[in-house]
């Protein structure tokens, strides 16, 4: 695939996909000025961006995009991925039991701050 291929199919930019070959996550075939992906390539691109979605950063992406091994059917990698995606799971339980509560924290602000708003305004019809 050709990079605009890439953009087109993983809804990227160019500048993501050069930033992820520099940071050498992808290794694009090289024709002079032009980048050619292979499957290889585009299966790395979309664990990358499920990786970034579930809070990976880049160097556990990496860490886990090293360790495949076709030989050992991929258990070293799914063994680290359970590892790391269990830590990073319990940390979004734990922030989304903190927006919960700031959520209804701030639900009952603004509550009070109507009902306020409605008593002031009673008072200064009347």
């Amino acid at each position: 695939m050709t990079i605009r291929e890439m953009c087109d199919t993983f809804d990227v930019t160019p500048r993501t996909l050069r930033f992820y070959e520099t940071k050498e996550l992808l290794a694009p075939i090289r024709e002079g000025q032009k980048r050619l992906f292979t499957r290889r390539d585009r299966a790395r691109l979309k664990l990358i961006l499920r990786g970034k979605r579930f809070g990976f950063s880049l160097e556990e992406i990496r860490q886990l995009l090293d360790l495949y091994n076709p030989e050992e059917q991929h258990e070293t990698q799914l063994v680290k991925t359970l590892e790391m995606g269990g830590r990073h799971l319990a940390e979004l339980e734990r922030q989304h039991a903190e927006l919960e509560i700031a959520m209804n924290e701030l639900e009952d602000h603004l509550r009070w701050t109507s009902e306020r708003l409605a008593e002031l305004n009673r008072h200064d019809a009347a």
